[in-house]
């Protein structure tokens, strides 16, 4: 059989499914399906340009993920897909950027230092409003990070928006990335206060906090400041794994799936007996958030800053067929007081807004002060 009968047997079959999956009448919908076959020959038939069947397949299953109209349910092509396993791992080939995305556009959260891009000088709040030859307007982030990453020694261009200037491309020579997602240190003068900033959530993400608290206590921490500002989220367990180190019972995070198998994430007995303080504002999203709900639900810490971004669903990673993959919402989450928080965020115990342009930093003056306050008690 020709590929295009076969690939018109395909889209037929996938449409056939779809209808019996959604539990519509399928007679009602004969003329969706005729459309589609149409759809199909009139290409096949008639359209100026040759269009290889693969991506007519492609295409179709975009076009059912993308019917979610969910932000967060993604198809992702061969590379993408890779470039999703490389950001979860930690370890990639790329510029050495976290971006998101804010007013349809892929906003520079942080530029890693001693990356490429750190060196180029690309700075937190620049727009990327073009990656080589494509725009990123609406673009969704899995697909930027993909089209930025590549090869080490080759180049990606970006034209760069940055307030005050017209846009201007910078020219990036990719290297091996390995970035940290942990960086603690103690404050000088603050009687023992530590601080720590998480800038996402990896596979290594709790290891590497617990090895951080370890150094920290040999230096004589008393309390913690932590800081998830701007922290996108990322892996689910290294969240979880960092909260249980601050809750001695009770739940961390309920999931809460369509089909009824729900699962709760419990506290184990141990924990760290620390001061705490969390800042958080409107960039801290996802994994951020289970982190920060645990806390404040539990009341063995205090949150700072401002509310939340309020990103309350769990996407699962499944892979397909010849490289490519698709992430889906799966679940939602609740905080361990069973709040969902989605689209809403979480709104801090002491809310501090902060301008990017001020000299001082007052959401962290204010964390310290009430760690030290808890010190002394």
């Amino acid at each position: 059989m020709a590929f295009w009968g076969r690939l018109a047997i395909v889209l037929v079959s996938m449409a056939f499914v779809i209808l019996l999956l959604l539990g519509g009448t399928v007679a009602g919908n004969y003329k969706g399906l005729g459309n589609l076959i149409k759809v199909v020959t009139l290409v096949k038939s008639q359209y100026l340009f040759e269009v290889a069947p693969e991506k007519m397949v492609e295409g179709a299953i975009k076009g059912v993920v993308e019917s979610l109209d969910d932000p967060y349910s993604v198809y992702l092509d061969k590379k993408t897909y890779s470039s999703l396993q490389e950001q979860i791992r930690g370890s990639f080939g790329g510029i050495g950027v976290l971006v998101g995305l804010k007013d349809h556009y892929l906003t520079v959260v942080k530029p890693f230092p001693n990356t490429p891009a750190a060196e180029k000088g690309i700075k937190a709040g620049d727009i990327i409003v073009q990656i080589g030859d494509k725009s990123t307007k609406d673009m969704d982030t899995e697909t930027a990070v993909g089209l930025m990453r590549g090869p080490v020694g080759s180049e990606v261009v970006l034209i760069i928006k940055r307030e005050g200037k017209e846009p201007f491309p910078v020219s990036i020579t990719r290297q091996e990335i390995n970035v940290p997602t942990v960086e603690g240190r103690m404050l000088p003068n603050e009687n023992n206060v530590a601080y720590m900033v998480i800038s996402q959530f990896t596979e290594h993400t709790g290891e590497e906090f617990l090895q951080s608290l370890e150094d920290l206590k040999k230096e004589g921490m008393e309390g913690l400041v932590l800081d998830l500002r701007d922290n996108p989220g990322g892996e689910l367990n290294s969240a979880i794994k960092i909260a249980d180190q601050f809750l001695a019972k009770g739940p961390i995070v309920h999931i809460d799936y369509r089909i009824g198998r729900d699962h709760t994430f419990n506290a184990e007995p141990d924990k760290l007996d620390l001061p705490l303080v969390l800042l958080v504002n409107k960039g801290s999203a996802s994994a951020s958030e289970i982190l920060a709900g645990a806390v404040k639900d539990a009341g063995v810490g205090t949150l700072v800053g401002t509310k939340t971004f309020g990103k309350g669903v769990v996407q699962t990673v499944f892979p397909l067929d010849n490289g490519a993959g698709l992430k889906l919402t799966t679940a939602r989450y609740l905080t361990p007081e069973k709040q969902d928080i989605h689209k809403k965020g979480i709104s801090p115990d002491v809310v501090l807004d902060q301008e990017p342009d001020e000299k001082t930093d007052k959401q962290l003056e204010t964390a310290v002060k009430l760690v030290r306050e808890k010190i002394h008690k």
